[in-house]
């Protein structure tokens, strides 16, 4: 029945649709950010039959939602490790950014989803990607005592030296030492 309704509403969002004369046409704003919803409740949910919808339909698989969350941040942060592959395959963007500069590999570490958090290792994205706290997915993996992870990410080549905005660097974080912000 979801699948229907996203259809109907991905014609009428794209003109293939018209309304009869008699009947009120759909606000194009309205049915953009219903589609939109629709597309993001899926990648939560690992919906995969809705998100086969919306990459057969050649819905943009970068759109953020109000905190900047893509579909694969989302897929990855919930858990969704199939749905996480079908986003990728699709061509969604491992390397993009949530509105604090978070990634859908920080997000799967922070969450203990390793097995999504070492397939969007094997993304082409920079091993030291920085959120806006200057930190890299090492320190979250340091934070978290994710070792595998952290040994994986050196192996790449992050630095785990690199130090974020408050002076912690991954070394730090794995042993449990935090750097004193107010003594910078």
């Amino acid at each position: 029945m979801r699948i229907l309704l996203l259809m109907v509403l991905g014609a009428i969002a794209t003109g293939a649709f018209a309304a009869p004369a008699a009947a009120p046409q759909a606000n194009p704003a309205q049915v953009q950010a219903q589609l939109k919803q629709y597309f993001f409740d899926a990648a939560r949910e690992g919906r995969q039959d809705m998100l086969a919808e919306f990459i057969t339909a050649r819905y943009d698989l970068n759109t953020r939602d109000e905190k900047g969350y893509t579909a694969l941040i989302l897929a990855a942060y919930h858990g969704h490790g199939e749905a996480v592959e079908q986003l990728l395959a699709a061509g969604a963007d491992p390397c993009a950014q949530d509105r604090r500069g978070n990634t859908a590999l920080m997000g799967a570490i922070f969450k203990g989803e390793l097995a999504i958090a070492r397939r969007l290792m094997r993304a082409d994205c920079a091993p030291d990607q920085r959120n806006h706290a200057g930190q890299t997915a090492a320190m979250y993996a340091a934070l978290f005592q994710r070792k595998d992870i952290l040994d994986a990410l050196a192996a790449q080549g992050a630095d785990l030296k690199a130090r974020d905005a408050q002076g912690n660097s991954a070394e730090q974080l794995q042993r449990g030492e935090f750097a004193n912000a107010t003594s910078r």
